[in-house]
């Protein structure tokens, strides 16, 4: 387990969420299979991984979390774009593009 921030989107362009977390492939899973249906990303339905970054403690991870919730929209878009322009879903371990749930 690695201390990560992330974003995910409800599509291209869509809704994003930026979060923190220790165990990212269980978060992705708990967003992408709504298990919070109360949640603000089961009600956007914001189910897919587009960009994240390791960190080396959790209080690095939260810091830069802080950082990317106060930056504009498009600041947040270019930074997405920069390693997935098409919004692919991302896998959680390997970083590589998923297609099976877009």
């Amino acid at each position: 387990m690695q201390p990560c921030v992330y974003m995910m989107a409800s599509k291209r362009h869509g809704t994003i969420y930026i979060g923190v977390t220790s165990d990212l492939a269980s978060r992705e899973w708990q967003h992408h299979s709504k298990s919070q249906p109360q949640s603000f990303t089961a009600k956007y339905d914001v189910r897919r991984l587009v960009w994240f970054e390791h960190h080396e403690t959790m209080a690095d991870a939260i810091q830069r979390e802080k950082s990317l919730k106060r930056w504009r929209r498009q600041w947040k878009i270019e930074l997405i774009e920069k390693t997935n322009p098409h919004w692919h879903s991302l896998d959680p371990n390997t970083g590589e593009f998923v297609f099976d749930h877009e």
